[in-house]
């Protein structure tokens, strides 16, 4: 099967009008590809902004959201209101969420699911930490953070698994596209055990971990990666060498 090259672009906690405004022009400049989703998520406050000046060919993304539709939750947004935004896509379980704000493979579980339900896209995002890859507990990090879904019961068709590697995020280090692939490899592995082979076959796994227009041609060779989720350099113009670096 064929699957559809995913790139997104995490813009994190930066920006401002302007580099919003910077980034979307070299976004709407860029020749289309119609053989790429592309997507961005900015912060909050200016999701409904890119939303209104980006082009047609790049979606919108919310960085998270909360696990039900309204309440007394300060601070949090829920897929409802994404969804009014007229957005379609939001990221979850990103390692920041998981260890810097303490967030539990049960808590982004039920996240998951309540978005699917709400009609909102996932890009969920799976990964081991440096302690974990060099104690040979790569395998069980990542399947027990995938698993967490697997045991909801969710639907598939509107997943993208992200790995990205905790080590290589912000560090200037990469996985290999050996090493990405090997990953990449036992993910599909997994769900092919524990879903289905269609499910397996389908879904889209993408490589994020300090992912640049220079070592993008090379991972998005391989065979079980299936695009991109970046972080710094989606706030810069090579970001459009990166959604075309299987082109």
């Amino acid at each position: 099967m064929t699957r559809k090259f995913f790139v997104g672009g995490n813009w994190k906690m930066n920006g401002d009008f302007a580099s919003v405004d910077g980034i979307v022009t070299f976004l709407n400049q860029s020749a289309d590809n119609a053989s790429v989703d592309v997507v961005v998520a900015p912060p909050a406050p200016y999701l409904a902004y890119a939303k209104s000046h980006l082009k047609a060919g790049v979606l919108v993304a919310a960085q998270n959201c909360y696990k039900v539709p309204k309440g007394a939750f300060t601070g949090e947004i829920s897929p409802a209101m994404i969804k009014d935004l007229g957005l379609e896509w939001v990221i979850l379980g990103h390692s920041e969420r998981r260890h810097v704000f303490g967030e539990t493979d049960a808590l982004i579980a039920e996240k998951t699911v309540h978005a699917l339900e709400s009609g909102i896209k996932v890009i969920f995002c799976i990964g081991e930490k440096l302690e974990e890859r060099e104690a040979g507990q790569t395998k069980d990090v990542n399947f027990r953070q995938l698993q967490a879904i697997v045991d909801k019961g969710v639907s598939w068709d509107n997943i993208v698994v992200a790995y990205e590697p905790v080590w290589a995020i912000g560090t200037g280090k990469t996985a290999s596209p050996e090493q990405a692939q090997e990953v990449h490899e036992w993910i599909r592995e997994f769900l092919k055990e524990k879903v289905s082979p269609a499910v397996a076959d389908s879904t889209r796994i993408i490589y994020g971990g300090s992912v640049t227009a220079d070592n993008a041609a090379e991972l998005g060779k391989k065979a079980d990666i299936d695009g991109f989720l970046v972080g710094g350099a989606s706030l810069k113009p090579d970001f459009v060498k990166i959604i075309n670096a299987r082109s």
